[in-house]
């Protein structure tokens, strides 16, 4: 495993994470059991950084890290989020009460004294040009209820708003294979304000492990049957915005260029690390072999320039015309 800084938060964090949204809810049946053992094998594997979110299973997957964190000896960061759970989801609802409910429940489901990070979870846009809301988050800091703080974004404006404030120190954003727009210009400002960038959604609702096919189906309850037009939440949060169908064309264009003896998540995985802006990626894992086969890419050797530009190609030919402008 590999590890870089986060932020000015003074934390090295493994380059390959663990996003917990699969083992909390909208993927799919999940067992407890298997999450543990998914959660298990990533401290196993170097893992160090877990991301969850207070509505990911209204809290199960909280509850799970921290059972995870009374399981084993060994210390390591959580961040979560705050901010969906408003019923309507609106700017307005991002005040001094509401945020500091959301805090301390979160401390109850993780079972401890102060979060490691908090994130606003893809709030409204108007909300980064509210510096109140981030003066509260100040003051959970000075409070000893958060350690440090940042943002999950869906669009790159709100990232490069985000930043503005001195005390943002990571931004969570969906860079992937299908989704390339954030290393044009935002990367360059986080680099030069000292702000981690938290890739999600890194293999592209799982259509970059290739192990998806027309013929795939999904549970009632998994956001990539019910969210691909966006109707629950932001339509690129599942499948990168992509059409599914372009999607698999796109996947089956890379299939001969994943290096011999990896796959193709790994490829994935691997490229999302090549950039020096990336502070980690965080794939999800509902079992513990698909955690396995994640945290190899950490140790990967770099992806050929004539592989990067392969990759390139096929993005500007299938993705880009799509998803590039709209996030």
């Amino acid at each position: 495993m590999q590890y870089r800084p986060l932020g000015r938060t003074g934390w090295n964090i493994s380059s390959v994470s663990f996003g917990a949204w699969a083992i909390g809810g909208t993927w799919g049946a999940v067992q407890d059991s298997d999450s543990m053992g998914a959660l298990h094998r990533a401290l196993d594997g170097g893992v160090n950084f877990f991301d969850t979110a207070d509505v990911y299973g209204d809290g199960r997957s909280e509850r799970l890290l921290a059972q995870l964190r009374r399981e084993r000896g060994e210390p390591f960061y959580v961040a979560t989020k705050a901010g969906r759970r408003l019923n309507p989801h609106v700017a307005a609802g991002y005040n001094r009460e509401n945020l500091t409910a959301f805090v301390e429940r979160s401390l109850l489901n993780l079972d401890t004294e102060a979060i490691d990070l908090l994130q606003l979870h893809c709030p409204p846009t108007e909300v980064f040009y509210m510096p109140e809301v981030f003066a509260v988050l100040d003051e959970l800091v000075q409070a000893g209820k958060l350690r440090h703080y940042g943002v999950s974004v869906e669009k790159v404006e709100q990232a490069l708003k985000a930043i503005e404030f001195p005390g943002v120190q990571s931004v969570q954003i969906i860079y992937n294979l299908f989704r390339q727009r954030p290393a044009e210009l935002l990367f360059e400002q986080t680099q030069k304000r000292g702000v981690g960038i938290l890739a999600r959604l890194p293999l592209s609702s799982g259509l970059l492990s290739g192990k998806m096919s027309a013929q795939s189906t999904f549970a009632g309850d998994d956001h990539r049957l019910f969210n691909r037009e966006g109707a629950a939440f932001d339509r690129g949060e599942t499948f990168s915005g992509l059409d599914f169908k372009v999607g698999l064309q796109a996947v089956e264009a890379m299939r001969a260029l994943v290096p011999e003896g990896q796959s193709m998540a790994q490829m994935a995985l691997r490229w999302i690390l090549m950039h020096p802006a990336v502070t980690c990626a965080i794939p999800g894992g509902k079992r513990a072999d698909q955690v396995a086969n994640n945290v190899v890419a950490a140790d990967l050797p770099a992806l050929p320039d004539a592989t990067l530009q392969a990759l390139a190609d096929i993005y500007a030919r299938f993705a880009k015309p799509l998803v590039h402008q709209r996030w």
